[in-house]
């Protein structure tokens, strides 16, 4: 593996000198870290971190490459991945490839040999932070200023770089349901599940109007996961609150939102959002189920949150996460429409949150 010196620049300007791997040339983004020891695949492709650069907390990365199957979606989203140490050899029965060769066959960076301990710790002091990394431009005030005219992810609408330009279906054996899930940046791995608990997908694109999936005549509406900042996806809520509207008697239609989605549902019915100082992106958060007063081991990867104190009287607080006493679930008191901040579908518990697609299914069947 051959490797070229690159360094990363934060707007602060804190300066990391590492080794670039995969792609060599310049890359940008609101730098994140993320605690799994596991998935850089999933989480490289996951479209929710479209715009920003990912550090690994874990030491050492790629030792057992990537697959065809591990995928969230056809391509990488993240613009950046920043490692500790990257893996000299990967052995796994199902790996196709080295996690370098797959970067640089989709043209994204990897930065590693920096300590990644201390940039963590910055973040986790300071904030998420814009970054840029360059191999070829060394100049640390030429890349701070970079850095700082990248788009701050306040205001920012990445949905419509991530929805599908085209409806498709993911079909299922004797499907029970039909559900139209918009696309906000949904993972391969929600629409499996959406099919194992016995629905057919018809997967929209995130501007499509309440009028146009209705006439598909559904029996739930799935809201997904996705990228940026949930205030400036307009449309989204306009739609959400359209479908309540149209849907509210006799017979309401479920609603059930992941992540982006949950955050959509619940500015729709009036509750606010704000950004966190540095997100939730993990395997390892918990979260308290407040009718059981269970405790779930969940996946997360966000950077907002909905406002506790904004909670309309109609929406009930229904999960809390443990770390941090922020919002994780919410469901209307009389429509049946839930949400979660969580990845369910993520399963590192593995299955404590596994549940919330059969209440989806057996919501639709009331």
């Amino acid at each position: 593996m051959q490797f070229t010196p690159a360094t990363l620049v934060l707007e602060n300007g804190s300066v990391y000198n590492g080794e670039s791997f995969g792609h060599i040339g310049e890359a940008a983004g609101e730098v994140v870290f993320n605690t799994s020891h596991t998935g850089y695949q999933e989480i490289l492709t996951d479209p929710s971190y479209a715009g920003q650069m990912v550090v690994m907390t874990y030491p050492l990365i790629g030792n057992y490459g990537v697959n065809k199957t591990d995928g969230e979606s056809e391509k990488i989203w993240a613009s950046a991945l920043i490692i500790r140490e990257v893996s000299n050899i990967h052995s796994n029965y199902a790996a196709t490839d080295s996690l370098n060769e797959y970067l640089k066959a989709s043209k994204v960076m990897g930065l590693a040999g920096i300590d990644t301990r201390k940039l963590v710790r910055e973040i986790r002091e300071k904030g998420a932070m814009r970054g840029c990394i360059s191999t070829y431009d060394h100049d640390q005030r030429r890349l701070q200023e970079k850095a700082s005219q990248i788009p701050e992810m306040t205001g920012l609408d990445l949905v419509k770089k991530v929805s599908t330009t085209q409806s498709y279906t993911v079909d299922c054996p004797d499907a029970k349901y039909h559900v139209v899930a918009y696309d906000y940046g949904i993972k391969r791995n929600i629409l499996r599940m959406l099919q194992d608990a016995g629905c057919r997908v018809t997967v929209l694109n995130a501007s499509t109007t309440a009028e146009e999936a209705l006439k598909l005549n559904p029996d739930g509406v799935f809201l997904s996961n996705g990228p940026g900042d949930p205030f400036a996806v307009t449309y989204a809520i306009d739609t959400i609150r359209n479908l309540v509207r149209q849907n509210s008697s006799p017979r309401p239609l479920p609603i059930f939102g992941i992540c982006l989605g949950h955050q959509l549902l619940s500015l729709a019915f009036g509750a606010r959002t704000y950004k966190l100082k540095f997100g939730h992106h993990g395997s390892n958060h918990p979260v308290k189920r407040l009718s059981t007063r269970s405790i779930e081991i969940t996946s997360q990867n966000h950077g907002f949150a909905v406002e506790m104190d904004s909670l309309p009287e109609e929406l009930e607080l229904t999960h809390l996460n443990l770390y941090d006493n922020t919002v994780e679930g919410v469901r209307h008191r009389k429509l049946p429409c839930f949400s979660v901040q969580y990845h369910p579908e993520a399963a590192p518990g593995p299955h404590d949150s596994h549940y919330l697609f059969n209440l989806f299914t057996e919501t639709m069947e009331k």
